[in-house]
């Protein structure tokens, strides 16, 4: 599902691209093939640098910029084509043109004619700028995301190996039966014995020690536990609705994943977050139960329990 999701994201951030790039044609909001005359101040046989007035580009463009009376850059002149240098004080939309022919500091021009010391140039062409923007970041996060998942193989593999250790040894029963009296007072409506509360033991264990993919079965095995015990097939329980937080929470004690993923973009020291991550998570975790343990309590949110006949019994 979520696949579905992030295709139709994908999609929607395509076509409001092209919309907007289809009304900046339908405007020629670059101006394609328009003269744009500067006054150029030449220091040697070709450089020198052009100047116009922050009211001609306004009007020349219908938009309105930050800078002072007088706008000016540095230029290399060769014949006629002019190389202008741009700064960070540049206009937005000659930052974009540059961009969009591939040089963000260097923006190229067409010297169309000359008038004593003045310059009537032809900017390039720019069209697609957006929908250029989206399929490019498409691409390189794509990249992205491939050169980070390569780089998480080996770290992944000694987490898990480390886990499963764990696992074997068992390090997640003990941290279980350690575990057991604080559920039962967390799930008082759930028996003790009850299969349920080996399974969200189980589960939030395994998450605690970086198990996701032994922690996702016992998730499931908790919910299915859980929802025979509900009076209201098919409506979260209070229990239920309580170890959603607990896993949403995400309290863990060594966070695998996100060490692996430092220590593949580079840090220096990608273990640093084990008590600020424990700390955060451990606060999110003890709010989302709180929270979850009032609002239970208030009125809007109960469902008058409809115990379900027997069928037989009613013949």
């Amino acid at each position: 599902m979520l696949n579905y999701v992030w295709i139709a994201l994908v999609v929607i951030g395509v076509l409001a691209a092209a919309g907007s790039d289809i009304y900046d044609a339908s405007t020629n909001r670059y101006r394609n093939g328009q003269e744009f005359e500067v006054q150029y101040n030449s220091l040697s046989s070709n450089e020198g640098t052009i100047s116009f007035t922050k009211e001609y580009f306004d009007r020349f463009y219908g938009t309105s910029i930050e800078s002072s009376d007088t706008v000016s850059f540095p230029v290399v002149v060769a014949h006629d084509s002019a190389n202008i240098i741009l700064g960070e004080e540049a206009p937005g939309i000659w930052r974009t043109i540059a961009k969009t022919a591939g040089n963000e500091r260097r923006l190229g021009a067409t010297i169309r004619k000359r008038s004593g010391n003045h310059l009537f140039i032809i900017l390039p062409i720019t069209s697609l700028v957006r929908t250029k923007a989206v399929l490019d970041a498409i691409i390189s996060y794509s990249s992205l995301a491939v050169t980070i998942s390569l780089a998480l193989i080996g770290v992944m593999a000694f987490w898990l190996g480390i886990m499963k250790l764990g696992e074997d040894s068992g390090l997640i029963n003990i941290i279980a039966r350690a575990m057991k009296p604080i559920m039962v007072r967390v799930f008082p409506d759930i028996p003790p014995d009850h299969p349920a509360i080996g399974a969200m033991i189980m589960n939030i264990a395994a998450n605690m020690l970086g198990l996701n993919n032994a922690a996702t079965p016992l998730g499931l095995k908790a919910m299915d536990e859980l929802e025979k015990l509900n009076p209201n097939k098919g409506t979260a329980s209070n229990a239920m609705i309580t170890f959603l937080a607990i896993n949403t929470g995400g309290l863990t004690i060594i966070p695998a994943t996100a060490i692996a993923i430092r220590a593949a973009l580079g840090s220096k020291d990608p273990t640093v977050i084990l008590m600020t991550s424990f700390f955060g998570a451990g606060l999110a975790t003890i709010a989302g139960v709180l929270a979850a343990k009032i609002l239970q309590r208030l009125k809007i949110y109960r469902i008058e329990s409809t115990p379900q006949t027997n069928k037989a019994e009613e013949k």
